[in-house]
């Protein structure tokens, strides 16, 4: 059973704070240490943050709402506690998704490139190959 978070419940949240706890080394070890949690999809979309945030095409405020949601990912404290069984990761999700809309027009397939290379180098082709046969990866 998955919990819905809706948008009104991030109204509440200082984003801001999430993206001042944002850095590299914290996504990494989120993400290696806890892809079956989070996920092969929500990791890909979060890769795709990450590798927008990196190009130099991404304006600013583009890149703040960015950090903001991988900072969130990362944050031991939000919403729903991240080790809630089934539903720890759906407020997680909800601040990715909400990033992607604000992303959406920077994320190119050199982008998706460098997510699909990422998910292979941190978890092996036949990780890759079950987000394709999902239809997760496009």
């Amino acid at each position: 059973m998955k919990e819905k978070v809706s948008e009104e419940d991030f109204r509440d949240i200082d984003m801001g704070k999430y993206a001042e706890d944002y850095s590299d080394d914290g996504l990494w070890d989120k993400i290696r240490d806890n892809v079956t949690s989070i996920g092969l999809t929500l990791i890909y979309k979060a890769l795709q943050l990450y590798y927008v945030a990196q190009s130099p095409n991404c304006p600013m405020k583009v890149k703040a709402g960015i950090y903001a949601a991988l900072g969130y990912l990362i944050s031991p404290i939000d919403l729903i506690p991240d080790f809630t069984p089934v539903v720890g990761y759906a407020d997680d999700a909800t601040a990715i998704g909400m990033a992607i809309l604000l992303a959406q027009m920077y994320i190119t397939e050199d982008i998706k490139a460098q997510a699909r290379g990422k998910i292979k180098d941190l978890f092996g082709m036949k990780a890759l190959a079950k987000l394709e046969s999902d239809g997760e990866i496009g």
